[in-house]
Formats: structure tokens, C-alpha cells, sequence
């Protein structure tokens, strides 16, 4: 599925471009710039989008295609993705979430971003990067919005089997029927089996697999008293996947950060999320 990791999405109202940066030897993150056509809907400041965990373009689509025309949006996309051009031999230290906090260090560095003008978006593994980088204060951002960060990656115990011993890659398909399998019984909304089911069907399975044990090892460390940056978690109650215990102490450990609760994960890659995004931003001056 090329398509999914390759090539400009253009949107109506906006105008996009790809370029790749660098951020360690023989390997550079796919970033996507949309800039709206119409100048009076800009924002001073710059819409920094880190996606989930082998989250493909077309899942963000609906949310993408209304946003992009009223700001400037950067789309990075991490190195567990297939988008990411890695020519060297990779390990699992390669997918560790300082690597992936260092990345974004560099991109930012890279575009000559200023913290003060970001507003963050992410989710999932994209919202536990931002931050571990905000708690190394590597990253910084006038506003974060966080959709289900995880405090630490718990597969079944199954799963365990797969991540911790040698696999043959001729297993790999299979492997990802079955993961798949286990997913769609885990998770209630539809919108987020469809998600699902278009990410593991266009990944790279070996990275997916060195990245899924370099998370296995992580626990967020829970100080946050120097992270200062606004802070607004988007939760559901109806998404599975995402442990809302975790989240709750996760927002109780930022120093500020307010909680969302919207209708459904689904709901937050949908352009009516925009109405709790905007309201969020409004509130800071």
C-alpha cells in the first residue's frame, strides 16, 4: 500500500508539500506542510500534528481535510512508519521513546520552529513522545493537546510470546491476523476498527515489531513539575485501547492540563472535534 506512505494529500483550501528531514544518519521522518489558501484564516502560530503508533494519513482525513484550511499544519510522521527512509540495519534501542523524543527535537530544530508559536497535537504513542520530550525539556510549545497517552504500552499475555522471543519473518502475515483479530475484539467503536484495520495492513511489520518491544519496556515517569505548557486531554470512555485509569493520572501529574471527555476516539479524527480544539486555544492568551 505505497499509497498510504507516499505523495502529497491535497485538501480543498489549503496547499501541501512533503519533504524529508534528517534526523540521524541514514534515516529521515516524512513531514507534510499544508498552508491555507486564504490568508485571513491564518494563525500566528503553527499546528504541529504527531500521529499514533503506525497511524496512516487517510484515518486523520476527515479532521485534516477542514483544518487545513483555516492554519498552517505540520504532519510528522514517526520512524516506526513505513514512510521513514531507514538505509541502516535497526534494533530495538532504534524505536525507544527517547529516540522518537529526540526526532522530533530535531525536525522542530530542523524548520526553525519557535516553542512559543507551536500548538501540539498527538495521539497515542505520538501524545506519550511529546511527553517524555516535554519532561526532558527537549520540546516545549505555547499548547499541547493529547489524545490518549499512554503511561505504558500492556499487551495481552499472549502477545508477550511474539515480542519477547525470535519470530520467523514467513510468520509475519499470520502474525498480523492474528493481532489484528485481537484488536477488532478489544475495540468497540467501528470507526476505530476501520482505523485499525487500514494500519496494520500497510506497515512495515518488522519495525512495527522492534517498536511494539522497545514499548513493552516503558513507564511514564509521572514528574511533571517543570512541565508547564497548557495541556488538554482528549478522552472517551468507549475507547478500549487507550487505559483511561492511566489517563486520569496522567492529568492529574501535569501541572496544567484540564480534561475533555468527547463522545468517542472515533470523534476526535472527525472535523467536529474542531469546536473543543478551538475553544481550548481561545483560552490561552
Amino acid at each position: 500500500m505505497k499509497e498510504e506512505w507516499g505523495g502529497v494529500p491535497d485538501l480543498e483550501g489549503s496547499k501541501c508539500s512533503e519533504i524529508y528531514v534528517n534526523v540521524e544518519e541514514e534515516v529521515a521522518l516524512r513531514v507534510l506542510k499544508w498552508v491555507p489558501l486564504n490568508s485571513i484564516s491564518e494563525s500566528e502560530n503553527t499546528l504541529v500534528m504527531i500521529p499514533g503508533w503506525g497511524s496512516v494519513f487517510e484515518g486523520w482525513r476527515p479532521l485534516l481535510s477542514e483544518w487545513t484550511s483555516r492554519r498552517t499544519i505540520l504532519y510528522i510522521e514517526t520512524r516506526e512508519k513505513k514512510s521513514a527512509r531507514i538505509t541502516r540495519k535497526i534494533t530495538k534501542k532504534d524505536f525507544e521513546m527517547d529516540v522518537h523524543s529526540k526526532d522530533i527535537f530535531k525536525v522542530i530544530n530542523f524548520l526553525k520552529l519557535k516553542n512559543e508559536k507551536i500548538d501540539w497535537f498527538s495521539s497515542s504513542l505520538g501524545s506519550t513522545i511529546l511527553l517524555n520530550g516535554y519532561q526532558k525539556e527537549l520540546i516545549g510549545g505555547r499548547s499541547s493537546i493529547l489524545i490518549g497517552p499512554n503511561i505504558n504500552f500492556r499487551p495481552p499475555i499472549w502477545a508477550n510470546l511474539f515480542l519477547k522471543f525470535p519470530v520467523p519473518r514467513f510468520t509475519y502475515p499470520l502474525l498480523t491476523k492474528i493481532v489484528l483479530f485481537a484488536v477488532e475484539k478489544r475495540v468497540k467503536e467501528e470507526g476505530q476498527r476501520i482505523r485499525y484495520r487500514r494500519v496494520f495492513k500497510s506497515q512495515d511489520l518488522w519495525r512495527m515489531l522492534l517498536s511494539a518491544r522497545a514499548n513493552i519496556t516503558y513507564n511514564m515517569n509521572l514528574n511533571f513539575e517543570k512541565t508547564l505548557i497548557p495541556c488538554a486531554i482528549l478522552s472517551a470512555e468507549s475507547d478500549k485501547l487507550h487505559a483511561i485509569d492511566g489517563i486520569h493520572r496522567i492529568n492529574d501529574s501535569l501541572p496544567n492540563c484540564t480534561m475533555i471527555n468527547v463522545p468517542s476516539n472515533q470523534y476526535t479524527h472527525e472535523s467536529d472535534v474542531l469546536k473543543e480544539i478551538e475553544d481550548f486555544h481561545n483560552l490561552i492568551e
